[in-house]
């Protein structure tokens, strides 16, 4: 006889975070019907909400399906109980990062809000420690230099030591996210290379193409496309901003091509972040349910890309407050990049494992 232990904890946490009457759930298919993404063979989201319904933690973590799933909002528009499955299974990711979470610690400090102080205050405290070690917590005189105020070399080399330290304990997070997945499908082999699947998975990747397949949430796929390419081209102008400080090729003219590049990458930030925040605001039914994580990464990527703005303008025009605007853009740095691997911006790395190990499988 099949032993069903239900998590009692999981099923509150599901039902706080997605604010769907689980229980309402009548079992009747229509999500999976018109789901567009959805495999022919065992389609979601209906056998999901009946694991959620019984509180099957073991059964939802580690689910590929899951991560095929784009909260489309198809299903939830169509549900005749508005039980909201695409809220459901939105809430199961944000639980498999906290689940997954290496250090666990780091997981809870940016999915609760109760904790928001301590995860503001940890880079503050430690940016100081690195401005009073390089000996230069003071306020320059002069024309606004924020090397002066912190050296390039004590910048680069202590966020990339820091970023390093912190993403190679969440790799053992996806790791064993990766075990799990496999462990979903037991007796089904890969039916060729992880490298060649990841390859084969590109095109969806970089071009966004389930987003495509949603009716309910048209401007989606054009407002992650912006929000996608312009977090990627502002890693590329950084890696060549850090290669010029190195060289004393900087700070970087305003007529500078890679200096051009990464405006025209913030305005894109803004543009598709901006839309992101009026849907979560304005069509609440069709878009979902936004708790704390959605607004955190929100927000903290929002302020990050306005501050990045402003402090390069500060520069050229001298402004008093430029240091001070500085520091915030900083912090704002820590939250988006290094504590990704905890928030809801994890879900690059988890879809990307999840649909490239899928892909491997045939399972489309």
């Amino acid at each position: 006889m099949l032993e069903i232990v239900p998590d009692i904890a999981f099923k509150k946490a599901l039902k706080r975070d997605s604010r769907a009457s689980l229980n309402e759930c009548i079992q009747c298919g229509t999500c999976s019907v018109v789901c567009t993404l959805a495999p022919a063979e065992r389609p979601f989201p209906r056998k999901e909400m009946i694991w959620a319904a019984w509180g099957l933690k073991d059964k939802l973590i580690g689910n590929p399906d899951i991560w095929l799933c784009h909260q489309c909002g198809d299903c939830t528009t169509h549900c005749p109980r508005s039980v909201k499955p695409s809220d459901v299974l939105s809430s199961v990711r944000q639980i498999s990062y906290r689940h997954y979470a290496r250090p666990n610690f780091l997981g809870t400090l940016v999915s609760n809000p109760a904790w928001f102080p301590v995860a503001l205050l940890i880079p503050v405290i430690i940016i100081i420690a690195i401005l009073m070690m390089a000996g230069t917590l003071t306020i320059p005189e002069g024309p606004v230099n924020y090397s002066a105020f912190f050296p390039h070399a004590w910048l680069n080399g202590s966020f990339t030591l820091i970023t390093f330290l912190v993403y190679g304990m969440a790799a053992y997070g996806l790791m064993k996210f990766r075990s799990d997945l496999k462990s979903r499908f037991p007796g089904i082999k890969s039916q060729q290379s992880f490298f060649r699947s990841l390859w084969q998975v590109k095109r969806e990747m970089w071009l966004h193409t389930r987003f495509g397949e949603c009716t309910a949430q048209r401007s989606r796929k054009i407002a992650h496309i912006l929000v996608f390419y312009g977090f990627v081209l502002l890693l590329f102008v950084t890696a060549y901003a850090i290669v010029a400080a190195i060289t004393h090729n900087y700070p970087l003219r305003m007529i500078n091509p890679f200096k051009l590049v990464g405006n025209v990458a913030g305005l894109m930030l803004i543009v598709g972040l901006s839309i992101m925040i009026i849907n979560r605001l304005v069509h609440k039914r069709v878009y979902g349910t936004s708790n704390y994580s959605d607004w955190l990464l929100l927000i903290s990527f929002f302020l990050l890309t306005i501050s990045g703005i402003v402090v390069q303008f500060a520069r050229f025009q001298n402004w008093g407050s430029a240091y001070h605007l500085y520091f915030f853009h900083l912090v704002c740095v820590w939250f988006v990049i290094i504590y990704l691997p905890y928030t809801k911006f994890a879900h690059m790395a988890y879809r990307t494992l999840a649909l490239t190990y899928a892909n491997s499988i045939g399972r489309k």
